[in-house]
């Protein structure tokens, strides 16, 4: 199972990003996959996550984030994206996409340990 990051840059307060998460070693419907961000002496937060094919496709957005991220998913590239608009100062971090095998979103914990991610991708507001 391997998760590629790419997408992340430099954006001024009120720009836009789209990050991708490129899956290998598994259909990228399969499970529940999510993207976390961890910015320099923070915790690491969990952002966005689309569901599984099987169990709907459902997805959850962080309160944080509602309204300004979107995540989805091309099944035939093998890849879950996710679209911020009018990126914060404060949203300066590592971006990170993962999965820990869970079906559901409500039930999985991508940001664990135990869930396989990638090497992240930077993403810098400046003001």
């Amino acid at each position: 199972v391997t998760l590629v990051e790419s997408g992340g840059d430099l954006v001024q307060v009120g720009g836009s990003l789209r990050l991708a998460c490129k899956v290998s070693g598994f259909a990228v419907d399969y499970y529940a996959v999510g993207w976390f961000r961890q910015a320099p002496g923070a915790e690491r937060e969990e952002i966005a996550c689309i569901s599984a094919s099987s169990h709907g496709s459902d997805v959850l957005y962080a309160d944080s984030v509602k309204g300004r991220f979107t995540i989805t998913r091309d099944d035939d590239r093998n890849t879950v994206y996710l679209q911020m608009n009018n990126l914060k100062s404060d949203e300066t971090a590592v971006y990170y996409c993962a999965t820990d095998g869970a079906k559901l979103c409500s039930e999985s914990s991508y940001s664990g340990s135990r869930a396989a991610r990638g090497q992240g991708t930077q993403v810098t507001v400046s003001s």
